[in-house]
């Protein structure tokens, strides 16, 4: 097994190499405006870091989100492109439930909340009983919406630190992992469970939209 891990859905551009026993390498930087960028060059660091080619991967794993709609389509259209090219499968967790995961690993048991920045003075979020099961789906809300609903349990994640006043026990890790996905697939796959389709998960609708009651041009 050689995994290739990649979630570009929050500032985070991150890239892990698993081979399903250990990390082999990962790259993690922080840029919201540079995915489109930074994806590929990581994906190059990794594999020569790990002395190995593109073409010893065995499947893709790829964070769908939540997350703003550019950023998390690089990750998404390279990971789908890699698997198209080398004729491997592509599987797809929640963001939210690799940094859960990575927060399991920072010594967090449960129960607690994983938000991330939505912009718009809003956040992604879920609740989770323990490293490896979500509450309900993620939602986008307001943090002072929910305010009762994440009170009393530790938050991780960029969302929790923007809020402290709503999160006021916010914890590491602040940005998503690679490794930490990786890891979470690992343990899927050994386990037979499922994965998502590798499509954006969105939770707002479109900015463009199509005028309402705009007026119709006919020709006389």
């Amino acid at each position: 097994m050689l995994l290739l891990a990649v979630d570009t859905a929050t500032p985070a551009v991150t890239v892990a190499l698993h081979d399903g026993e250990s990390v082999l390498a990962e790259s993690n930087q922080v840029d919201a405006r540079r995915h489109g960028e930074l994806l590929l060059p990581s994906v190059d660091k990794v594999l020569a870091e790990a002395g190995l080619k593109l073409d010893a991967l065995t499947g893709i794993v790829v964070g769908v989100g939540p997350g703003p709609y550019t950023g998390l389509r690089v990750g998404l259209v390279t990971a789908s492109t890699f698997a198209t090219v080398l004729g491997i499968p592509v599987h797809g967790l929640c963001t939210l439930d690799g940094l859960a995961y990575a927060a399991g690993a920072a010594g967090i048991e449960g129960p607690f909340t994983v938000a991330t920045d939505a912009r718009r003075k809003e956040v992604y979020w879920a609740r989770y009983e323990d490293p490896r099961t979500r509450v309900g789906d993620p939602a986008v809300d307001r943090p002072a919406d929910i305010a009762e609903r994440v009170a009393g349990v530790p938050a991780v994640g960029q969302g929790a630190l923007l809020y402290p006043d709503v999160f006021t026990d916010a914890r590491a890790p602040e940005h998503q992992s690679a490794a930490a996905l990786a890891s979470l697939a690992v343990e899927r796959l050994a386990a037979g469970a499922g994965f998502l389709p590798p499509t954006p998960l969105y939770l707002r609708r479109p900015d463009a939209q199509v005028p309402k009651n705009y007026k119709v041009v006919t020709p006389q």
